[in-house]
């Protein structure tokens, strides 16, 4: 990895390019995160940085916390992420890493955390079709039918079964970054991202581009 930040999802817009053709984007404000803590080889055994996003107030830290931003000399945040690059001796604490480090064109993969929809059937969870809703069916319709067979008495693993449904973390790969507004902060990405409006994401430079 080569680099990352720290974002918030805006929402989805469109933009059009030069020969006239709609591209749909999802505008984040990334950034300016600061470095709260450069982890090295030597004390850590790994290379990596701890960025930093959203000022916060103290009384909703804990005291380990604020020790942990005083001793890196900036002032309290919300959200903390790590990042393993592959160079991070220019990243000392209290670094600022803004938008303009990721440039149009390039490829990114994006980590947020996805809707939640709550227990959820099978139909709504899986896809998974109804039965008949007429002759006699009963009240079964959105029923996921036979769980498995006598042998072996058991379900099997992995078994396509109701259950909660989103509210997980979600990686989306080789997304393509359209447009950077380094002056707002702002960051366009050709297509989806996992999360609700106002959700944090974090942006990565590809790994399989």
């Amino acid at each position: 990895m080569k680099k990352g930040i720290i974002g918030k999802k805006l929402g989805m817009t469109q933009i059009f390019d030069e020969v006239g053709n709609v591209i749909p984007v999802t505008l984040i404000e990334a950034g300016p995160c600061e470095v709260a803590q450069r982890k090295t080889v030597e004390n850590d055994g790994y290379d990596a940085v701890q960025l930093a996003y959203v000022e916060a107030k103290e009384k909703h830290l804990t005291k380990p916390e604020i020790g942990h931003f005083k001793k890196a000399g900036i002032a309290p945040k919300r959200h903390l992420k790590e990042f393993r690059l592959d160079d991070c001796s220019a990243l000392d604490a209290g670094a600022v890493v803004s938008v303009d480090t990721f440039a149009a064109g390039e490829k990114v993969d994006i980590t947020g955390t996805s809707k939640g929809h709550g227990y959820s059937g099978v139909i709504k969870r899986w896809n998974h079709h109804h039965l008949r809703m007429t002759h006699g069916t009963g009240p079964i319709h959105r029923q996921p039918g036979s769980m498995g067979v006598i042998d072996p008495a058991r379900i099997f693993k992995n078994k396509k079964m109701p259950g909660q449904y989103g509210n997980e973390q979600v990686t989306i790969l080789n997304l393509t970054v359209v447009k950077i507004d380094a002056e707002k902060n702002l960051i366009a990405v050709k297509g989806a991202v996992p999360g609700a409006k106002g959700g944090i994401v974090f942006i990565r430079d590809s790994v399989k581009a």
